[in-house]
């Protein structure tokens, strides 16, 4: 199924995950899948591995290299293997004139298209039970109670 997925839709679901990633507060899950569908991607020899690029981000202040891939018309960046900077160019730093093609598609259906290629199920998540808040500093009010000020035993 996952051959029947035309490559510059993925592409396009590629760089749709990839944009928003870029902005999202919690951007893991898009990364991963994007990693995942370019993983595989390559192992099909459907996206061509093209060299290693400086990042502009450097972790940690120390300079680290990107993986740079080609999926049809559309160029993304993956963390490297150790193979890769044993078989691969370097290029240097990356090119700033460059840009992918711009392409609309919602983040929605871009992954619809990469989980069904990589046959990615999401996980069932256990409803949360809300647990009632209580300080080690609660005092239950006597307000409203009856008796004042309250006594152990009732005396009538």
């Amino acid at each position: 199924m996952s051959e029947t997925i035309p490559i510059h839709e993925l592409a396009q679901a590629l760089f749709t995950i990839n944009r928003h990633a870029k902005t999202a507060p919690e951007p893991k899950h898009l990364y991963f899948i994007k990693k995942e569908t370019i993983n595989k991607l390559i192992r099909e020899k459907r996206a061509n591995k093209v060299g290693l690029h400086f990042s502009d981000h450097p972790k940690f202040s120390n300079q680290h290299s990107t993986l740079l891939v080609k999926v049809a018309d559309y160029y993304f960046h993956i963390p490297p293997s150790k193979q890769d900077f044993k078989e691969l160019e370097h290029l240097g730093s990356l090119d700033q004139n460059y840009r992918n093609p711009p392409t609309k598609m919602s983040l929605s259906k871009a992954k619809s298209i990469v989980y069904d290629y990589i046959n990615w199920k999401p996980e069932k998540k256990q409803p949360i039970k809300q647990q009632r808040y209580t300080s080690s500093y609660y005092t239950p009010s006597s307000l409203g109670k009856m008796e004042w000020p309250p006594t152990k035993s009732r005396r009538y």
